[in-house]
């Protein structure tokens, strides 16, 4: 059996100070989209750009409505989160040319969710070779383009 460590990880999921309250529902509310990384409003859920991204263009679909648990959202929801999944995965597919598309949500904090009290999709592009040395023995990330871009890229691309 192999194992893949990510031991970058660990500094933003043992942080000392984590804000009061759910980021997902506190930057909902908030209208600065861009200053929040959401790329995209819908209807039950929106679309923002991971803080802490694995590759560029690593997106989160995540309900307005709080929850811990994919049972908890109604239909509505759950259907319009998969849209923006799919939707999603085109927009990354045409702006990024990945080789593969990672599609998760990890529910609980056993599971490794992040934020386990509000339920979120990953959506994000992969390449042969992305988590190579760098990531591995250097705990660094290389990401060729910075948020600001990133934003205005799937921004533009979800406003077409």
């Amino acid at each position: 059996m192999d194992y893949l460590w990510s031991p970058w990880r660990y500094q933003y999921l043992t942080a000392t100070k984590k804000p009061d309250g759910c980021v997902f529902c506190r930057i909902a509310a908030d209208d600065d989209d861009r200053e929040n990384l959401i790329v995209h409003r819908a209807q039950h859920n929106f679309v923002v750009l991971n803080r802490f991204p694995y590759t560029s263009g690593h997106v989160m679909v995540v309900p307005y409505v709080h929850v811990s648990d994919l049972s908890a959202v109604d239909e509505a929801t759950a259907n319009e989160m998969m849209a923006l999944m799919r939707l999603s995965s085109k927009h990354l597919r045409a702006l990024y040319r990945p080789e593969g598309i990672n599609l998760g949500m990890n529910i609980g904090e056993s599971a490794g969710a992040g934020i386990a009290g509000h339920i979120h999709m990953h959506v994000l592009a992969r390449w042969h070779g992305d988590a190579n040395f760098m990531t591995t023995i250097a705990e660094t990330r290389i990401l060729p383009e910075d948020l600001a871009t990133t934003w205005q890229r799937l921004h533009d691309a979800f406003a077409s």
